[in-house]
Parts: C-alpha cells; structure tokens; sequence
C-alpha cells in the first residue's frame, strides 16, 4: 500500500495546483505551480480559507520581500495528506494551521517572547518557493514543526470561514493578555477595522467600557454592535470629551492601537492618563517614526508595550473563542472571493472603503 507521502508525489490529480504568486513590485499573479511535495513527519493540506492579512498587504503593496512568494497564512482547510510519522492528524480532518511556532528552548522561549525566537521567524508553511505562509494557493505543505504543535482541528459545526480567524484572534488574545484590562476600565480602541474589532469584542467581554474610534461612520456603528459604549471619528473632539466625562478627566486607563496612522501614536499618550497602558499593535513597519515628550512618559509613568504575531501558548484559548461562536468572527468578512479574483480582494483591502471590512479568498473555487 503506498503511504501518504508518496501518493502526493503519484498522484495525477494532484500534479499542480492555482496559486496567487507574489512577482515583485505589487504584482500578483494567479498561475499553475507544483502541489508541494511532503515529507516525513509532515502535512499536505487543501485551503478552503485564507484570510487577507495586513501584514501581506504591506509585504505585497511594499515590495518588502524578494519575489515569487506565495502569501497567505490565515489559513483553514482539510488535511489531504500526512508524510510518514505522523498520527495525530489524518486525510479528512479539518484543520487550521499555524505558519510560525518556536522552539521551545531558546533564551526568547524560556523568557515567552516567542515572536523573537528564531525558529519562529523561520515560516513553516508553504505552496512553493521562500516558505510564506502559502495560504494562497489550493494547497500547502506543513513542515513537521508545524504539524507537531501548530495545528488545531475545526469542530464539524464550524464554517472555514469562521475557523480561518484563530490566527488573528490569537494575536490579539496575546496583546490583550499583556496589557490586562480590567473591569470597570476604560479602553480607547483606536481603529475599527477587523483587528480592532475584535479587540473590542474581547475587551467588552471583560467589562471594561470601551470608545473606539474610526473614520468610517460604518465600522464605528459595528463597534456599538459589538459592545463599544461610544464610537468617534478620530478627530472629532467628541472622542477626547468623552473620555474626559467618563473618567473624571484623567483619560483612559488602556490604549490599544489597533491601526496605523500618522500621528495616532501620540494621539494615544495625549488621550491617555498617568500610569496608563499604552498597546502598540499596528506599527509594524520600519518607516513608522514616533515623537512624544519623554515626560510624558518617564514623569506621567506610563508604559508603552509592544505586541507582535501569535502565542503557541494562547492556541487552544483563540481556538475556543472562534470555535465556540464567543466572538461572532464570521459577521467581519464582508467579501469572499474565489483565488482567480484575488488582485480585486487585494485592492479593496488596500483601499476599503465603506462596505468592505474582512476579506477571505477560497482557493478552490
């Protein structure tokens, strides 16, 4: 009987594959490309989801990598395939994926700052070429550090479209995790695209009283839906009297960053009161520079974190939150699109406008 790993490698039907590739300079091309081939201790999945990140638009819009990448890495689909070794996982198992998991021994590992260990860096997912997350495509290949520790099986109850946020909620349960927030705080959450709205599900969840902002009247009503007590464009002064009557004029206790903005760094410590927390989120590029008054900082005691990418140890929680329907996830997507449509789903993430919010592509379709 021939195993798992060489049926991939025999398999007609699985020859080659449509996947999304990354040509440099902005350009993205749908075209055929091998089905990777799996080795021992790995796993061949089929994508059903991938989820438009803003980290791969920034590495798409920005040229930031050496092309041909194959992006993506939001990813949910069904195992088609396990290399030799591999027995938690069988062909038909429904599943999200993880693109990065640390060592578990380093000097970041030991300290739980997983996002700076090395083998985290190292991406162990892919369709095809420098290994990036590869969820753009019908199918990737899971790398055996992967399927060891970075798998999560989806319950039969839950759609690929819900599942494909356990990546991005966990981020998000990382950050929340640092900074803690408590009942009866108050959280400005500034911005309210899917990430931040997420971060005010999870915050309103823990009783604190949240006032976002955006600048479009759309995501500020989704905040009120999802548990926000005030919404405000950013630079309405109706935002920074709010805080001031619901604090007594301190201002707010928690600040998340939740999008990038020129400006909105200082915004945060300007809106924010002595000893507050100040989460950086979305600052995720070396071009972003920042200018605040040392004393607003050292003599206000306030503490600035910063929080990147997901936490191996927060996967099971992240996985409950999706999976339990805790966080209503799906009611984000506002457009789904087929892999041949991809560029269309790039430029309206690139460009949103009022309707569009959370994109998903569905490479089998």
């Amino acid at each position: 009987m021939p195993t798992a790993e060489s049926s991939v490698l025999t398999s007609p039907a699985l020859s080659t594959m449509r996947a999304a590739v990354y040509k440099g300079a902005g350009r993205v091309e749908v075209e055929a490309v091998p089905v990777p081939k799996i080795g021992p201790g790995e796993a061949l999945i089929r994508v059903e989801t991938c989820g438009i990140c803003p980290t791969d638009l920034k590495k798409i819009a920005y040229d930031l990598l050496p092309a041909p990448r194959i992006f993506g890495h939001e990813t949910a689909g069904v195992i088609e395939a396990v290399g030799r070794g591999v027995t938690k996982y069988v062909p038909g198992d429904r599943v999200i994926v993880f693109h990065h998991i640390p060592c578990g021994k380093c000097f970041y590992c030991a300290r739980k700052l997983y996002a700076q260990c090395p083998v985290y860096k190292k991406v162990g997912v892919t369709a095809g070429y420098e290994p990036a997350g590869g969820g753009f495509a019908q199918y990737v290949r899971a790398m055996d550090w992967i399927v060891d520790r970075g798998i999560e099986k989806i319950p039969d109850t839950v759609s690929f479209d819900q599942a494909c946020f356990v990546e991005p909620v966990n981020t998000c349960v990382k950050g929340i995790h640092q900074i803690e927030p408590q009942a009866e705080d108050v959280v400005a959450i500034l911005g309210q695209g899917s990430i931040g709205l997420i971060f005010t599900m999870i915050v309103a969840g823990r009783k604190a009283h949240v006032i976002a902002t955006d600048t479009m009247e759309s995501r500020r009503k989704m905040a009120l839906r999802f548990g926000a007590r005030e919404a405000c464009a950013p630079r309405d002064p109706a935002f920074e009297d709010s805080l001031k009557k619901m604090t007594n004029g301190r201002g707010a206790d928690v600040v998340i960053i939740a999008a990038s903005a020129s400006g909105i760094v200082e915004q945060a410590v300007r809106c924010s009161r002595p000893g507050a927390k100040i989460l950086l989120f979305a600052q995720t590029s070396h071009q972003e520079r920042i200018e605040v008054s040392g004393a607003d900082i050292c003599v206000g005691e306030r503490i600035l974190f910063g929080s990147y990418s997901a936490s191996v140890d927060l996967q099971k929680e992240s996985a409950n939150l999706v999976f339990s329907g805790e966080l209503p996830v799906e009611e984000l997507i506002s457009h789904r699109y087929p892999l041949s449509q991809i560029n269309e789903g790039i430029e309206q993430a690139l460009h949103p406008g009022p309707e569009s919010l959370k994109i998903v592509v569905h490479p089998q379709r």
